[in-house]
């Protein structure tokens, strides 16, 4: 297994098929399956190479099984952190510990590039990545964003860690 950033070589399509297919598994019972269904082929291509964010892909035996993005907080209310801003995987490699290594992985580098913390936002109903996130040291804090997706109200809450 090997966690590297991303380069030109890298399918883009095959990063998005990640989360296309991470998220018709993890969100199903959350986001209307309607709109799960409907997800098009390279959907989060362009997030790849957005500027300032840092994205890894997570290989093993030559095929690409998860990716994460991860970049200062995008967010104005917190000038001073790091943010997670995906970690996905395709689903047969979920509950495997390569969510774990690629947390640990962003992890160390928002520390290396000197953020005082690290925060994510998950959604409210996600109960399983939120259990994820409390087993490696994040902590709700309290702050929620409300977002809509496919039609539906859904609230994202923020979780927090602090580098020891």
């Amino acid at each position: 297994m090997e966690i590297r950033y991303i380069n030109s070589m890298d399918d883009r399509n095959m990063l998005s098929k990640i989360y296309e297919q991470s998220w018709r598994k993890t969100y199903r019972g959350i986001i209307p399956q309607n709109y799960l269904d409907a997800i098009p082929k390279g959907h989060w291509n362009k997030n790849f190479d957005i500027p300032g964010w840092n994205t890894v892909v997570c290989i093993k035996d030559g095929e690409y099984i998860g990716t994460s993005s991860f970049s200062k907080s995008r967010f104005d209310k917190y000038p001073d952190s790091g943010e997670i801003i995906s970690i996905y995987l395709i689903p047969e490699y979920i509950g495997k510990g390569y969510g774990s290594k690629l947390l640990e992985f962003a992890i160390k580098e928002l520390k290396d590039q000197r953020f005082k913390d690290v925060f994510l936002w998950v959604l409210e109903e996600n109960f399983r990545a939120r259990k994820f996130y409390e087993n490696n040291g994040f902590v709700y804090d309290g702050d929620y964003i409300n977002n809509k997706i496919g039609g539906k109200k859904l609230r994202e809450v923020k979780y927090s860690y602090q580098f020891t």
